[in-house]
């Protein structure tokens, strides 16, 4: 597997209008991937990468990640069965967050056994109580 090497990010223009990768990652080599369902459009989960794991999406076509809990590549649904494969890899505007479309296998995405990971909602609009506890909403 060749490991990507984005070019400079050392002009702005060419960042955010040009036609070559440029990605931009933090300290620790890592940048954010949201992924959403193909076929609902419900966003599935928020990941990172690093540049191998990006690597590893675009030659396999299957989503590759980066834990950042046990410090390595991590290939969706290996172990699971719930493998990702990739529809469309979409780079943001400043080249430093990616969106994966994806179809989904298995029951879903969740480690907890949802079908995404966004499960939850809070509750916008309503005032904060006064332990600062704000009680969480299952949404599916």
């Amino acid at each position: 597997m060749n490991r990507i090497r984005p070019a400079a990010r050392d002009d702005r223009a060419f960042v955010e209008t040009g036609d070559t990768l440029a990605v931009r990652t933090n300290a620790d080599g890592l940048f954010p991937v949201t992924t959403q369902c193909a076929d609902t459009g419900h966003v599935l989960m928020q990941a990172w990468m690093n540049l191998d794991a990006l690597s590893a999406t675009l030659e396999t076509g299957e989503a590759h990640y980066y834990s950042r809990s046990r410090q390595e590549l991590w290939h969706k649904g290996a172990t699971s069965g719930q493998v990702q494969t990739v529809v469309e890899a979409r780079i943001d505007c400043d080249q430093d967050s990616l969106l994966l479309i994806v179809k989904q296998a298995g029951d879903g995405c969740c480690h907890v056994g949802h079908a995404r990971c966004f499960y939850r909602t809070l509750p916008v609009g309503a005032s904060v109580p006064e332990d600062g506890s704000v009680k969480l909403s299952h949404s599916e």
